[in-house]
């Protein structure tokens, strides 16, 4: 089947009016994180300017939407209340503006020391997780769309004709994002939802509208130096904030860049996007705006409609900051069914359906990572999810090398004993490895032969070591034949730990010998 994300380059057309598209569902998302953190809308609105626009000229991944964000909202809620508490109301907002700052700061420094490459080692499952608990999250965010609001407040469920109109508004551009394609491309299908559905409402529909959170009628940002004491004191206090805002704004950034590179087939830059992230938020944090990162699901609305090139980024920010201006009383009537309906679209093409299709196919240990990391991501934080999710997947690597150290008696005489021994010697597997052995039953001479097993860490030249004791403490001689060129390079790195000599007759192989006085030969 045909992959209908796949398309390397984007006409302008199509990258001009995606941008549209994901301005469009800007607003609502960065209001609702401004009010989640606790600061006023205008703040997140200035961010997800900022941040889209810097990252969309910058970034390591065109085509890649960047905003305030949820996953740094709910850090910066704790912040803006110590903060408050510090300095009294509104010192809060000010020290959210330093931290972002100095999460920039410590974003570029990331970038700079190519640290970006570690998202590499994010296994699939971990992937997959992700994917649908962050697919899980959008969903659960939206059914506040079903309450009654009004601006920060959320009341309860919508009843009546109020939520069938809501109910109906939402499954017409839920329609239209998926028919409209089959007919023509021209525009993009979630575009003309929203249009459609704007315009019904317009013709008098009575539904919850945009405005109904808060107006998005602002001026253009101000320069503006944040208000707090410069000394120790403040660093201390905003500094743990900024390395944990640094941490998850990365991971969530980079995963995402990863995602569309897998929809996409093309390949990001990891650390060149890390440092567009630092320096947007350095920029934000001096013009008054909450920082932010990338966000996949405006990432996806992108794809989706069309958008890859830097230009559909950049269109999405200086829309955004055009309905800031002057498009504010339009924007305020678009009905929010609308941008609900946006949004469920991103959900059913964000969850990875075909992990139901893993079942009874994987290791239970996949479908366990990709089950803890979902779980973790809806109940707690993308980042930390991530990061369970490695550990997880490192333990489950580290338990399974470890009982594939095997030991098979290749030759066996009166004089000399040779065993073959395959697997990873490391620190999870010492304790099978040295098991095997049986120095009271063995020859005088033993020779391992290792040419199916890679010593990999210090934990395992410990264990040659502890066992060559074992041997030579029986009045018996152990030989390592078959070393690799790693492992041998490895022994020779241990320095006074173990003596290493590679025989000047084995040209293609190394062999060490352990002779009764416990030293490599």
């Amino acid at each position: 089947m045909t992959n209908p994300f796949i398309r390397k380059q984007g006409t302008f057309k199509d990258d001009a009016l995606s941008g549209l598209t994901v301005a469009l569902a800007l607003v609502p998302e960065a209001i609702a994180f401004a009010f989640v953190a606790g600061v006023p809308p205008l703040v997140g609105l200035y961010a997800a300017f900022f941040i889209g626009l810097i990252t969309s000229i910058f970034g390591g991944r065109p085509g890649m939407i960047s905003g305030a964000t949820g996953a740094l909202a709910v850090v910066m809620v704790a912040l803006v209340q110590e903060g408050n508490a510090r300095g009294g109301e509104g010192a809060g907002l000010e020290y959210l503006f330093a931290t972002v700052v100095l999460m920039g700061i410590i974003q570029i420094t990331v970038g700079a020391l190519r640290l970006g490459r570690l998202i590499r080692l994010v296994p699939h499952p971990v992937m997959m997780g992700f994917v649908n608990g962050l697919a899980i999250v959008i969903f659960l965010a939206q059914l506040d769309m079903f309450k009654e609001r009004s601006g920060a407040e959320v009341g309860g469920w919508l009843t009546g004709s109020a939520l069938w109109t809501m109910l109906g508004l939402t499954a017409l551009t839920m329609a239209i994002i998926h028919f409209l394609p089959k007919f023509t491309k021209a525009i993009p299908s979630s575009l003309a939802a929203i249009l459609v559905v704007a315009g019904i409402a317009f013709l008098g529909v009575n539904t919850q509208v945009v405005g109904d959170l808060a107006s998005v009628q602002g001026s253009l940002p101000q320069l503006h130096l944040p208000s707090v004491p410069f000394n120790m004191d403040t660093l201390a206090f905003i500094f743990p904030y900024a390395a944990i805002l640094a941490a998850v704004g990365l991971i969530e950034s980079l995963m995402t860049l990863q995602l569309v590179d897998e929809l996409t087939e093309t390949r990001g830059q990891g650390n060149r996007e890390a440092v567009a992230q630092g320096a947007a938020n350095i920029v934000t944090g001096f013009f008054q705006g909450m920082g932010g990162c990338a966000m996949i699901g405006q990432s996806l609305i992108n794809i989706r409609s069309g958008g890859r090139g830097r230009t559909s980024g950049i269109v999405a920010a200086l829309g955004l900051l055009t309905f800031i201006l002057v498009g504010a009383p339009f924007i305020d009537r678009i009905p929010m069914a609308a941008l609900t309906g946006v949004m469920f679209m991103v959900v059913i093409g964000t969850f990875e359906w075909a992990t139901f299709e893993t079942f009874g196919k994987v290791p239970k240990s996949d479908i366990l990572v990709i089950a803890i990391v979902t779980g973790v991501t809806v109940y707690a934080d993308l980042a930390i999810a991530v990061l369970v999710g490695v550990l997880v997947s490192a333990l489950v690597f580290a338990w399974k090398s470890a009982q594939h150290v095997r030991l098979v008696v290749l030759e066996d005489t009166h004089a000399q004993r040779t065993y073959l021994m395959s697997g990873l010697l490391y620190f999870g597997s010492v304790r099978e490895f040295a098991d095997q052995f049986r120095p009271a039953e063995d020859p005088n001479d033993v020779v391992i032969d290792c040419r199916d097993t890679r010593v990999c860490d210090l934990s395992g030249l410990e264990a040659i070591n502890a066992l060559a004791e074992r041997y030579r403490k029986a009045g018996k001689t152990l030989h390592l034949r078959h070393l690799s060129p790693e492992c041998r390079i490895l022994l020779e790195k241990a320095g006074t730990l173990i003596d290493v000599q590679v025989m000047a007759d084995d040209p293609h192989y190394s062999v060490a010998r352990i002779n009764a006085d416990g030293k490599f030969e």
